[in-house]
């Protein structure tokens, strides 16, 4: 495995900040001062270590609340999104159900498998019945047929703000004005988008909002929950209840920090950072489009994230191109969150695209700390691998 230094990284091109975004140094440097200098344990109540982290945890949440449009009391500290959503989903469960009526949650089929997975784990266990919502062959979301399932009555709904894969910004707003129409909780995994657009969690009807900080360049590990004010949900771990019995646990006050100042600074820097993006990829795509005959751009082209760029190459496997590129250039097949595992595209596959725009996908994510010039090899890195990889296979 090789590994990245001061003296290679300049020959070596990141470009997979949908997985995950570098820390920016200024939120690095809080983590380090609150684990060495402020660390005290945010419970402790009886002496200044304590004073002060709880402060500082008090502040993140007005950090987080403001980036989000919520209020700092609705703000839960998890470990990052997944177990937001795991918290929601599962916490939402009734523990007796004495009526007996098995809760059905409606589910976009594009979700990070953090919410399909938690989902599938109670339908095996009986204990409720799904729905997948219907997208079209850009992964638009049908909302006539979303207001159609809201009416007949659901227990939660799951849509997500923006697509980890191909990068679609989801209509939240208006997905928020069909649930509150039919009084219906709506859970949005908000991890690929908060920091990137604009996101008003008390106008737009979320119900419950989740975060992670890596996404947004904080630090891995730590997320929250935004949770609507008077709903409660079941929690599911225990021990000291802390965050009023929702999350119990000795908060992560570095983490909780970084995730705090992370979303401060996006505040005051997203606009600004997103347009540049939205610049270099639109660079990106007109390179590819005239070096690689047959590209195909998939998705939203029209609503989605500005550093989002998913590409297929219908007669070349990604595979191929992974293998010759990853000496070079950090892209990938698709969302990491599968510990690895090689799979055909579950979102591709619910857009119902044809199998070789699924077998020659890529995803490219750009961030605010990729250069122009990165840009530019990366377009000669990606279509010499095209290139040569289609000279063996039609030689």
């Amino acid at each position: 495995m090789r590994k990245i230094t001061s003296t290679n990284k300049l020959d070596y091109i990141y470009l997979d900040y949908h997985s995950t975004t570098p820390v920016d140094k200024r939120v690095a440097e809080m983590l380090l001062h609150y684990m060495t200098t402020e660390f005290g344990n945010a419970s402790s109540i009886d002496h200044i270590y304590g004073d002060s982290a709880k402060e500082a945890v008090a502040q993140a949440s007005t950090n987080v609340a403001k980036l989000v449009g919520a209020s700092s009391k609705e703000v839960i500290f998890t470990s990052g999104a997944t177990e937001s959503i795991n918290l929601v989903i599962q916490g939402s469960i009734p523990i007796n159900n004495i009526a007996k009526i098995k809760p059905c949650i409606a589910v976009l089929p594009l979700e990070h498998k953090a919410v399909l997975d938690s989902c599938n784990m109670l339908v095996k266990k009986n204990l409720v019945e799904i729905i997948n919502l219907q997208v079209n062959s850009q992964g638009r979301l049908d909302l006539d047929y979303l207001e159609k399932v809201c009416a007949v009555g659901i227990s939660l709904l799951c849509v997500m703000a923006a697509n980890n894969e191909v990068g679609n910004i989801y209509p939240i707003q208006e997905v928020g004005k069909i649930a509150q129409k039919y009084n219906i909780p709506f859970l949005c995994d908000a991890s690929q988008a908060v920091g990137k657009i604009s996101i008003n969690f008390e106008e737009w009807g979320i119900t419950y909002l989740a975060i992670s900080a890596h996404k947004l360049y904080g630090p891995k590990g730590s997320g929250a929950l935004i949770v609507r004010k008077g709903l409660q949900l079941n929690p599911i771990l225990f021990g000291g209840g802390h965050q009023k019995g929702l999350r119990s646990g000795t908060l992560n006050v570095p983490g909780i920090v970084g995730l705090g100042e992370a979303c401060r600074l996006r505040m005051l820097e997203m606009d600004g950072d997103e347009k540049a993006i939205a610049n270099l990829r639109d660079k990106l795509q007109g390179l590819l489009l005239d070096k690689i005959p047959g590209l195909v751009i998939n998705g939203d082209v029209d609503n989605r994230l500005s550093g989002n760029l998913h590409i297929s190459i219908p007669d070349v496997p990604n595979s191929a191109i992974i293998a010759r590129v990853r000496q070079k250039l950090a892209i990938s097949t698709g969302a990491a969150c599968s510990s690895g595992v090689q799979a055909p595209s579950h979102v591709l596959q619910a857009m119902k695209l044809p199998t070789d725009i699924i077998d020659g996908a890529l995803r490219i994510g750009i961030g605010k700390f990729t250069k122009l010039e990165e840009i530019e090899q990366a377009a000669e890195i990606l279509s010499s691998a095209v290139q040569q990889t289609r000279q063996v296979m039609y030689s």
